[in-house]
């Protein structure tokens, strides 16, 4: 049998998974009688932990309190939390690059030196690339995942890729994060449809507006709605390219933020992107450097055609 102390932490960390556990199971789990669960219960709450009875099941479930309590992690637990502070350390969201230090700081002078090991050898063989997209500010996030949680409207102001604020008003359905951006899913008020909005152009309004009831979502698969709504609706030219090469191929040249592809046969895919600049365009087709065939749009396809003739004729 364990001794007291050590039981407790068992216990505590029992509890801190998600589930519910009934007085029996507890005692099974710490080869203890029920009396002495109870009793060890009690332990933890003049500790301050907040172990709640559940109704029905005479179940035992660790809840929320004013201040967190320590975590007990296991082996792959700790190792996972190293290494997604060590990420977010270096990531897109303003202002947590200190905290994450921190945090892993705390969380390195416990870890045992078998998992130490493990984290700083992934470090050293791990390069990190800056994201090098635009940050976010936590807060604006919170606000819309606050937003999307209690099915509140989201009032906020927008900036366009041309500059232009304006103001808008939407029921906000989920956050996408893409790697190198954060967007907004929603259902825009005003324009009575649904909307794809950069959260770092868009500054909340508080408080947030009237509650709604959620919408069906816009498709099934919101990582390809999102995928088509930033790689070619969202831009003045929408590009429809077949490509001669595999899917697979293709798949490892162009990220989902960049284009949508859709397998035609074992050989050849479709390529659906966009852009504000033909030039950007002809320029960027020119250099996939495997056969494909422009269908639209027209212009882009005139473009290239003179873009072609100029180039022949400088070489001339």
């Amino acid at each position: 049998m364990l001794e007291t102390s050590a039981r407790l932490l068992r216990l505590l960390s029992l509890l801190q998974t998600p589930r519910d556990w009934t007085g029996a199971e507890l005692a099974a789990r710490l080869e203890v009688d029920a009396r002495t669960v109870r009793r060890d219960i009690d332990k933890l709450r003049n500790l301050g932990y907040p172990v709640n009875a559940t109704p029905g099941v005479a179940g035992y479930r660790l809840g929320a309190g004013a201040t967190l309590p320590p975590l007990l992690l296991d082996d792959d637990e700790a190792v996972a939390v190293a290494i997604g502070l060590r990420t977010a350390a270096g990531g897109t969201i303003a202002g947590i690059e200190d905290s994450s230090l921190r945090a892993l700081t705390k969380l390195e002078q416990v870890l045992p030196s078998r998992l130490r090991h493990r984290v700083g050898m992934l470090q050293a063989a791990t390069v990190t690339v800056p994201a090098g997209g635009p940050r976010v500010d936590p807060e604006t996030l919170t606000a819309i995942a606050g937003a999307i949680r209690d099915s509140h409207r989201l009032r906020f102001d927008y900036r366009s890729h041309d500059g232009t604020t304006s103001s808008r008003t939407t029921e906000p359905h989920r956050l996408a994060h893409t790697g190198r951006r954060w967007y907004l899913i929603g259902w825009d008020v005003g324009r009575a449809d649904w909307r794809t909005y950069r959260v770092d152009r868009l500054h909340p309004r508080i408080p947030t507006g009237p509650r709604f009831t959620p919408r069906e979502a816009p498709d099934a698969d919101l990582a390809g709605y999102l995928s088509r709504g930033i790689s070619s609706s969202a831009y003045a030219y929408s590009a429809r390219i077949t490509l001669r090469v595999p899917v697979e191929v293709a798949a490892d040249k162009f990220a989902p933020t960049i284009g949508v592809l859709e397998a035609i046969d074992a050989e050849s895919c479709e390529l659906r992107t966009g852009s504000n600049s033909l030039d950007e365009l002809a320029v960027w087709v020119a250099a996939f450097g495997f056969p494909f065939r422009v269908h639209e749009p027209p212009e882009l396809i005139e473009h290239i055609r003179a873009l072609a003739a100029r180039l022949a004729d400088s070489v001339g």
